[in-house]
């Protein structure tokens, strides 16, 4: 069943990470001692997490399993349950809005790029870790657009905070707003180790880079904010695999973290998107913050998995084509809630599924524990000097 988290999360390898990184320095106790047992126990224990995690929540909704998991399905009778959202038709006129989406040079995250250049922005920051795979998707796109956009290409290494102080600078440099702000790279399942900010791998990627980068661009976001008819905008692309994360205590403790299992992990990571999306909503109320779910989509970011664990390999080939959505349908939840809804129809704080669902959340509604995530990782920055 683990192939089912593998595809959950589709953004860009590149950025995150995940596919040429060697995160493997960091190993629990037990597995240096007896690493074939072990490792084999560990497993066992990770598909059960993932099973428990993924499944459980919807055994008596399975109904509303098909339209998380896949709205595509839930689109046809008898569930006509999806959104009629088309980027194309849906999406106004973005002139003179200024856009930074991360992981932008594949996946989803690319198509979101795409379909949001088609709508005449003023101008949109693609960011991504490695330059050859950053400059080549900005000219793929521009290729793929009628009129003349501008696209930048934007260096960042989101579990390196020296590289996001840097790219904040470049954005701030290079331009005096912000309207949208697409939180949408990260890494998935990948084997302990720690940022050289001393987080565990996952956390400090998906959750504390992009913590620094939208704290950094905090002050332009909301000088934008301040203008007339402003629409700002910052969305954290999450995942269902937040059923997965642990309670809070191991979520904010480094080292209780990366003493569990690689989904575990990731599921912390992206409750923590929830939490820091809700709790930027609570302490910035003009800026709308939101997070989201994109359903299950096969991309470049779920072949590393398939190639370790024989049950996801074989799982995909069996049961892959019929659950799997394209990269075309895994961007709509977030060009949704970016471009598409109207500022009116977005609860600050929320947390959506595809496309466009509004669903109760834990980790978003927990005042608190989005405190503490806050404070936490404010921590965190300041011992490293951010």
């Amino acid at each position: 069943m683990s192939y089912v988290e593998g595809i959950q999360k589709m953004h860009s390898v590149d950025t995150r990470g995940a596919k040429d990184s060697s995160q493997s320095s960091i190993t629990t106790a037990s597995d240096s001692i007896q690493p074939t047992a072990n490792t084999s126990l560990s497993k066992c224990r990770e598909l059960f997490s993932l099973a428990t995690g993924l499944l459980l929540p919807y055994a008596l909704h399975p109904l509303l399993a098909v339209e998380i998991y896949h709205p595509g399905i839930a689109s046809m009778w008898p569930f006509n349950t999806s959104s009629s959202f088309i980027p194309a038709t849906s999406i106004p006129s973005l002139t003179g809005k200024v856009i930074l989406v991360t992981g932008g040079n594949n996946g989803i995250g690319k198509e979101t790029v795409l379909q949001l250049a088609k709508h005449s922005p003023r101008k949109i920051f693609l960011a991504a870790r490695t330059e050859s795979k950053g400059r080549n998707a900005v000219a793929s796109i521009k290729s793929q657009t009628s009129q003349e956009i501008d696209i930048e290409y934007l260096p960042l290494d989101l579990n390196s905070l020296p590289s996001v102080k840097e790219a904040a600078d470049q954005v701030t440099s290079h331009s005096n707003r912000l309207d949208i702000l697409i939180l949408n790279a990260g890494i998935m399942a990948v084997p302990a180790e720690k940022t050289a900010s001393g987080q565990d791998i996952q956390m400090g990627t998906n959750h504390v880079g992009h913590f620094l980068l939208t704290k950094l661009l905090l002050p332009t976001l909301q000088k934008t904010a301040k203008e007339n008819n402003s629409d700002v905008r910052i969305v954290s692309v999450s995942s269902e695999a937040w059923n997965m994360a642990p309670d809070l205590d191991a979520i904010l403790s480094t080292e209780k973290l990366v003493a569990t299992g690689n989904w575990t992990r990731y599921g912390a990571s992206k409750a923590a998107n929830i939490m820091f999306a809700a709790e930027l909503a609570r302490r910035y109320p003009s800026l709308k913050s939101i997070s989201i779910h994109p359903g299950i989509i096969k991309t470049d970011l779920y072949i590393p998995n398939t190639q370790t664990n024989p049950i996801l390999k074989y799982g995909s080939m069996l049961f892959g084509p019929f659950i799997f959505q394209t990269i075309e349908a895994g961007a709509l939840n977030q060009l949704w809630a970016s471009a598409g809804a109207s500022k009116e129809e977005l609860q600050n704080g929320g947390y959506y599924t595809p496309v466009g669902k509004l669903r109760k959340n834990k980790w978003a509604t927990d005042a608190d524990a989005g405190r503490k995530l806050w404070e936490w990782t404010e921590k965190e920055l300041d011992n490293a000097g951010y």
